[in-house]
Parts: structure tokens; C-alpha cells; sequence
């Protein structure tokens, strides 16, 4: 063999392999550290593991408006699934969108299967409903410190949910007037919504709230039944919205021909609740609805406009709202019986186009133009699967999976002890050092982006160790191949390495090619199996590259592997090595005698 030239470092590494070492084992540490730090030990477990519903949900356009199932309708559809799987008082749902046009709603265990069908599998229901009453719902929040903004009023206070809320100081306007002060007041008290008059049923003038107090019935009738009004107004008096099981319960099974109760959020975060009219305007006859910021007036507002039809009923409600006192002169914006907002209007908005002012920032003015916007779509949701697994059904899936996983380790390491000896301690190292980046991988992925670990990826996990096995075996085989071509130990680990270098990323590519394309035209459960198959086919390399080449190139210097020891796997009589290789000088060609 030809020595080395003056100044070029040997391929793979082979002066220095304990800085790769060195690499791969403090990421393992600080990978192992950060696990314990953050609390994540264990992988966070998906549905089927864990226990609970899996609904697949696919979005679907009228004829002639395909465009509609575009990124910035399916986005605002998950809010409002969102909204209604959180009204269900569950916790830690995931809804998320797959591919174009479907979206997987993930509900934990402890949830009823058919309530949920019924909240997340029906088109948004969006109605414009007269205020008759509000009312505080729990105990009043001290007024948080306000920034001034740039007219001098109150910054806006964003809620609890990250989405805004409803606010007394919003207030519909036509496009270009001046809200009064007050408009773009956030946090002033709440309003007398009841005042005291005989209720329509002759009984006292009011009924208990749930905090003991009397409660005076509206001086606005909802509807011309006073039996009717008399049950509405005393389940309007018990309705406590703070209580999520209450609030899941009231106004999303209304019609809307029929007065009925609802709950919404103010600006400070707090719950109120609301005694509504019937429905004035339907939200589909919305046209267009955006939040943006009024360059003149430095604030938030949202720009809705309305079909001709929606045009003339929006200027009539207006119209009879606006000669009304406080909260009559208000009409609630309602999605599927949760009020979004409730702003106050002092004169009739005609010609189809209004904007609402208030306590708006960036991201509640967009999530409202948003929600009033999903009102006009013409999308509908098909509900493709439904599986529900019990919390011992998938306990048992998981302790099927774990055994699965432990018979394939087990039975890759008895293969790789009977048929390589010695190098298969470098083998189970290595499968060692990828299962440790695997799992902290995996324990930290749950809190950092959600992921889940299902049963198709534990499958993706098994499959991982034959491929992981399967590129020692190619550098392994490499090294023989060397051997028996008459090379002693040192120079064979560093001659098989470039053939099986160039071997192991072809295979591995292939690998997570496979796995990439699995993952984009997948949806539900298959994700998984691709993800888990992806990402230990990237630790696959980095563990060969950073750990098992070094590793062998250090203990090819020792005695028992460098010596060829008999168990070490490498003995040269065991693998029919041909005598060593020898360079031979040629023969100097004969010298003819010259002719005279």
C-alpha cells in the first residue's frame, strides 16, 4: 500500500476519531439533560395509545366554487373547530389540517363520541341577534393597567383564549364616521342590562341568580309568548358561563326563528351572558368581512359587507336598534351559539357596508373579519372516519408494540452475536446510541411541536432497527471483504469505509425518500409510521458517520481486534484470507546484443 502523502489527513477521519465521539455523546447528553429539565420523560402517546376519538373530517365546496377549499379557509375552519371542541371542556385536543382539505380533530379519553361528532361535523352556524339582556356571569375582574394608544384611549386587553373577545366599547358604524369616545373604551363597567318591570308570566319582577342576588326581568320581550319568555328568562337568571359544561349547553341547538340564551367573552377575559332576540341576519349573506388598521385613526377595525339581501335586513335592524337604550341598542355577532362580539350602533347603517371599531389588535380584528367571512363560505365538511379506542384497548396496543419492538432488537442481536462475534458489540453500541437519540428525539418533539406518538409509528421504530442493522452489516461486510484480500485490520476499516460509505447514504436516502412521500400524500395514522421512519432514518447516518466508523477505527488499534482475535469476528483463517498482498518489482526486459 501506498503510504499516505505529506500533509493529507487519512479518509474518515482516521487520525482524530474521538473528536466525532466526543460530538455524538455530549449531544446525547445535553439531548438527555434538556428531557429531564423540561419534565417530557416519556414520548408524548397519541390517540390510539392513550385513549379517546380520532375524527377525520373532509372539506367540500358547492359546484362551481372549488377555490374555496383554499389554506385561508381551512385555517379559519380549524379555529372554529377549535372553538367548539374547547366548548366541549376537553383538554389537550388537537385539530390540525392534513394535506388541503382535510382536518384531524384528536379528542382525548373522557370525552362523549357522539357530542363531539355533533360539534365538530357540521357547518358553522353564523347569525346577527339583538341584544335583549347581559349580564355579568362571575365575579368582576380588577381592571387591568392600560397602555395609552395612539388617540389617547385605553390599549386593548387581549383574552385569556388568545383570541379577543366581546367588548361593550366595540360599536358598528357606517364606513368613515367617528365612533363617540366611549366607543374605544375597554374596561368600563358593566351596563344595567335588566331593568325592572313585571315579568310577562305575572310572577315577581325577578328571578334568583346563581349568586343569590334578584335578578329584574328585560323590559324588551324576545319573542310574543310570555310563557315562552317566563322559561327564558329564568334559565337566562341560572345561566352561569363561567361553568364550561353550561356553556356547552346553551344556544348552539337554537333556531333561528326562536330567542334564545348565549355566552361570550368580554374584553377583560371575563364570561358574560346574553338574553338574544331571533336572528336578524343570516351570516352567509355576508360578502366580505377583514380586520385592518384604520391609517387615520391609528386602530383596529374590521370592514364587513353584505349581499343585497343582507344589505336591506342590516340596515332595518340597525335602523330599530340604534333608537333603543343600552344593551338594546347592541347586536350580537353569534357563531354556532357562542358570542363573538356585541357591538352598540347609535344610527341606521345603510348601503350594505358597516365597520366594527372598538378594543380591537392586530389579531383579534383578523380573527373576527375571519370568523364573520367563514359565515359566506360555501364549504361543507364530509366526515371520512370515526375511531374511538378505550384507554385499555390502548394500553394493551401499547405493551404489543413495546414486546414487537423488544423480539425484533432481541432477535437482530442474537443474529448479530452468532454471525459476527466481536463486532457485534460494536453493532448493539451503536443500535444503543440510536435508540437513546430516538427516544429523547421523540420525548422532546411532544411539548416542542406536538407530535404524538401512535401505533403506526412505533411500527416506523421497529422498521428502524433493521434499517439502522442493516448499514453495520454493509460496513461490517466491507471490512471482510478487505480482510480476505490479504489487508491486515487498520488499513481494511479505512479502505471498506468509502464503498460503504457511498452504500449506506444510496440506501438511506432511499429510505427517507420513502418516508418523505409517505408523509405528504398520507392523512391520519400513516403520518406517523413516515415521521418516526424519516427521522431514525437521518439518526441512522449520524450515528454510522459520528459513532460507529470512529468507534471501530479506535478499537482496530487495540489488541483484541486489532490482534484478529478468533471471536473478534475479523480472524483471517475463518474468513479465507488470501496470503498477503505483496508488491513485486518487474523484470528488467533482456538486453539484445546489437548487430555489429
Amino acid at each position: 500500500m501506498a503510504a499516505p502523502k505529506k500533509g493529507r489527513r487519512p479518509s474518515g477521519g482516521q487520525g482524530r476519531p474521538g473528536r466525532a465521539l466526543a460530538l455524538i455523546l455530549i449531544a446525547m447528553v445535553a439531548l438527555t439533560g434538556g428531557m429531564f429539565w423540561s419534565g417530557h420523560t416519556t414520548p408524548r402517546l397519541g390517540i390510539d395509545l392513550a385513549g379517546g376519538t380520532t375524527i377525520t373530517l373532509k372539506a367540500e365546496a358547492e359546484p362551481g366554487k372549488e377555490d374555496a377549499v383554499n389554506e385561508t379557509n381551512m385555517n379559519t375552519a380549524i379555529g372554529i373547530i377549535e372553538r367548539r371542541v374547547n366548548g366541549l371542556g376537553v383538554q389537550e385536543a388537537e385539530v390540525q389540517k392534513q394535506g388541503t382539505d382535510n382536518i384531524i380533530v384528536n379528542i382525548p379519553k373522557g370525552t362523549d363520541e357522539e357530542q363531539a361528532r355533533q360539534q365538530v361535523g357540521t357547518t358553522a352556524q353564523l347569525y346577527f341577534r339583538p341584544v335583549v339582556a347581559v349580564a355579568a356571569s362571575e365575579p368582576a375582574m380588577p381592571e387591568p393597567s392600560t397602555s395609552t394608544g395612539p388617540s389617547g384611549s385605553p390599549g386593548p386587553s387581549a383574552s385569556p383564549s388568545g383570541k379577543g373577545g366581546t367588548d361593550e366599547g366595540d360599536k358598528a358604524t357606517a364606513p368613515g364616521s367617528s365612533p363617540s369616545p366611549s366607543a374605544t373604551t375597554q374596561g368600563r363597567a358593566l351596563t344595567d342590562a335588566l331593568k325592572k318591570a313585571p315579568s310577562p308570566s305575572g310572577s315577581p319582577s325577578g328571578a334568583p341568580s346563581p349568586s343569590g342576588s334578584t335578578l329584574p326581568a328585560p323590559a324588551v320581550s324576545p319573542s310574543a309568548d310570555p310563557a315562552a319568555d317566563a322559561g327564558l328568562q329564568a334559565k337566562f337568571a341560572a345561566l352561569n358561563c363561567a361553568d364550561p359544561k353550561q356553556r356547552a349547553s346553551v344556544g348552539k341547538s337554537a333556531k333561528p326563528t326562536e330567542p334564545t340564551v348565549a355566552c361570550g367573552r368580554n374584553g377583560l377575559g371575563q364570561w358574560e351572558k346574553y338574553l338574544l332576540g331571533p336572528s336578524e341576519v343570516d351570516g352567509k349573506e355576508v360578502d366580505d368581512a377583514k380586520g385592518v388598521l384604520d391609517s387615520q385613526r391609528g386602530i383596529w377595525i374590521v370592514q364587513l359587507e353584505f349581499n343585497g339581501k343582507g344589505a336591506k335586513e342590516f340596515a332595518e335592524i340597525t335602523g330599530r336598534l340604534a333608537s333603543q337604550p343600552e344593551p338594546q341598542n347592541r347586536f350580537a355577532i353569534a357563531l354556532d351559539g357562542e358570542v363573538v362580539s356585541a357591538p352598540s350602533v347609535d344610527a341606521a347603517i345603510p348601503g350594505g357596508r358597516a365597520e366594527i371599531s372598538g378594543s380591537f389588535n392586530q389579531e383579534s380584528a383578523q380573527d373576527l373579519g375571519n370568523i364573520l367571512s367563514y359565515g359566506a363560505l360555501p364549504l361543507s365538511f364530509e366526515e371520512q372516519s370515526v375511531t374511538t379506542v378505550t384507554a385499555a384497548l390502548g394500553g394493551e396496543q401499547l405493551r404489543a408494540g413495546l414486546i414487537a419492538g423488544a423480539i425484533g432488537l432481541a432477535l437482530v442481536i442474537i443474529y448479530l452475536v452468532a454471525y459476527y462475534r466481536g463486532l457485534s458489540l460494536i453493532a448493539i453500541l451503536s443500535l444503543g446510541a440510536s435508540a437513546v437519540l430516538t427516544y429523547t428525539i421523540m420525548s422532546l418533539l411532544g411539548p416542542a411541536i406536538g407530535f404524538a406518538l401512535n401505533l403506526p409509528a412505533v411500527c416506523g421504530a421497529i422498521v428502524a432497527i433493521g434499517i439502522t442493522a442493516d448499514s453495520f452489516i454493509v460496513y461490517f461486510e466491507r471490512i471482510r471483504d478487505e480482510i480476505r484480500e490479504g489487508r491486515t485490520l487498520r488499513p481494511a476499516v479505512e479502505r471498506a469505509w468509502p464503498r460503504a460509505r457511498r452504500t449506506i447514504l444510496v440506501s438511506d436516502f432511499v429510505s427517507f425518500l420513502a418516508a418523505a412521500v409517505l408523509f405528504i400524500v398520507t392523512v391520519g395514522k400513516v403520518q406517523g409510521f413516515a415521521f418516526t421512519l424519516g427521522l431514525t432514518t437521518l439518526l441512522d447516518v449520524v450515528v454510522v458517520f459520528l459513532f460507529t466508523k470512529p468507534l471501530m477505527t479506535i478499537l482496530a488499534r487495540g489488541k483484541f481486534f486489532g490482534g484478529q482475535h478468533p471471536w473478534s469476528g475479523l480472524d483471517p483463517k475463518r474468513l479465507g484470507a488470501q496470503p498477503p498482498l505483496r508488491r513485486t518489482r518487474r523484470a528488467p526486459a533482456p538486453i539484445e546484443p546489437k548487430e555489429a
